[in-house]
C-alpha cells in the first residue's frame, strides 16, 4: 500500500519518530555500506550520465533527464534514456518515451549494452545515483531548494536515501529554487570541487489555466510543490488533494473527482506524470500543466557536459 510521505521527514528539527526508527535506519546504512563494497563497477563504451538524488522524491530528475536530452541532440549526439524496470513507475517511462528511446531492464547495465548494439554514443540514467554496479562518467544529484534534506536522516527516520557525504562522488549538484548560499555552503564543505546549479520549472500552458478555478491533485513527491507554483501563476486553487507518489488511481477516485469539480463550476488540474497514470475513460474530464525545465546559465552547462562526452 502507498503512502503519503511522513510530514516529520521534512521537520528542521530531529522528531520522536525519528528517534524510533533509527535502529532501521541503521540497519539500512549498512546495507548499503556493504552493497558498495561488494559490489562489482561496470564500465562501459561510451558516456554514462546519472542524473539522481538523494532525497527521496520530488527533486526533478526526470524533467532534467529530458533537458539534458535535448542538449546532447544539439550537440549531434545520439543519446538514449536508461531506467530500471518497475512495474510501478510507468508514468515516468511513458514521459521519456515521449522525448526518446529509453531501455529498462532490472540490470541497468544490461539495460546499457542493450544501447550500445543499437548504436547509441551516449546513456542519461534517469535515477541510479545509488547503483554501485554502474561506473558514470558524469554525476549530477537533484535537490529542491523547499524540502533540501529534510531533517538530514536517511529512510525510514528521514527522507534521504543516504547521507550528504555521497555528493563526493557527484560531479554537480541541481537545485531547484531560487539561490540559497547557506545551502551552497553545506554542499561545499562536503565538495569543494562540486559545481552547483539552479533550474526553475517553466509552465509551458499555463494560460489556459490563468484565473480559473481548479480543483488540483498530485500524486508526486511533493505535492504541495506544485499547488503552490500554481498559485504563483495565478490559478485559483480551491481545493488541493495530495496521493502517494505513482499513485494509481481507482475509477471510483476519479469518478469522485470529476463529480466534485462539475458540482462547484471547477476545472480538475494535475500534472503531466499524474495524467499518464489516468484511466483514458476520464481523460477528457482532466487538464494537466505541461512543465519544462529551465537551467540558469545553460550555456555554461552546456559546456561543462562537452568535456565528458
Amino acid at each position: 500500500m502507498m503512502l503519503l510521505k511522513p510530514k516529520f521527514w521534512d521537520y528542521n528539527k530531529v522528531s520522536l519518530f525519528a528517534i524510533l526508527l533509527f535502529p532501521i535506519t541503521v540497519c539500512l546504512k549498512l546495507l548499503l555500506y556493504l552493497k558498495k563494497i561488494l559490489t562489482k563497477k561496470n564500465e562501459f563504451s561510451l558516456p554514462v550520465i546519472c542524473i539522481g538524488n538523494i532525497y527521496l522524491g520530488g527533486t526533478g530528475k526526470t524533467p532534467l533527464s529530458i533537458e539534458l536530452f535535448s542538449i546532447l541532440k544539439t550537440l549531434k549526439k545520439k543519446p538514449a534514456f536508461i531506467r530500471k524496470k518497475y512495474s510501478s513507475f510507468q508514468d515516468e517511462i511513458n514521459l521519456l518515451k515521449k522525448i526518446g528511446p529509453v531501455y529498462e531492464n532490472k540490470k541497468r547495465s544490461k539495460a546499457i549494452n542493450e544501447a550500445i548494439k543499437n548504436n547509441f554514443n551516449v546513456v542519461i540514467l534517469d535515477d541510479g545515483f545509488q547503483d554501485f554496479s554502474v561506473k558514470k562518467n558524469l554525476s549530477i544529484v537533484c535537490f529542491n531548494e523547499k524540502q533540501w534534506i529534510g531533517n538530514g536522516l536517511t529512510i525510514p527516520s528521514g527522507p534521504l536515501r543516504e547521507n550528504m557525504q555521497s555528493l563526493n562522488r557527484a560531479n554537480y549538484v541541481f537545485i531547484n529554487g531560487t539561490k540559497k548560499m547557506d545551502i551552497e555552503k553545506k554542499i561545499l564543505e562536503i565538495n569543494n570541487n562540486i559545481k552547483i546549479f539552479y533550474t526553475n520549472y517553466e509552465l509551458q500552458n499555463i494560460n489556459e489555466f490563468e484565473r480559473k478555478k481548479a480543483i488540483c491533485f498530485a500524486g508526486i513527491g511533493n505535492p504541495k510543490n506544485f499547488f503552490d507554483l500554481l498559485k504563483r501563476n495565478n490559478v485559483n486553487v480551491i481545493e488541493e488533494i495530495s496521493f502517494p507518489d505513482h499513485y494509481s488511481y481507482s475509477t471510483k477516485q476519479l469518478e469522485n473527482l470529476v463529480k466534485r469539480a462539475k458540482s462547484i463550476n471547477a476545472i480538475l488540474l494535475t500534472t503531466e506524470k499524474d495524467y499518464e497514470r489516468i484511466s483514458l475513460d476520464y481523460k477528457n474530464e482532466i487538464k494537466y500543466i505541461k512543465a519544462k525545465i529551465k537551467i540558469k546559465d545553460q550555456n555554461r552547462f552546456v559546456d561543462e557536459v562537452k568535456k565528458f562526452i
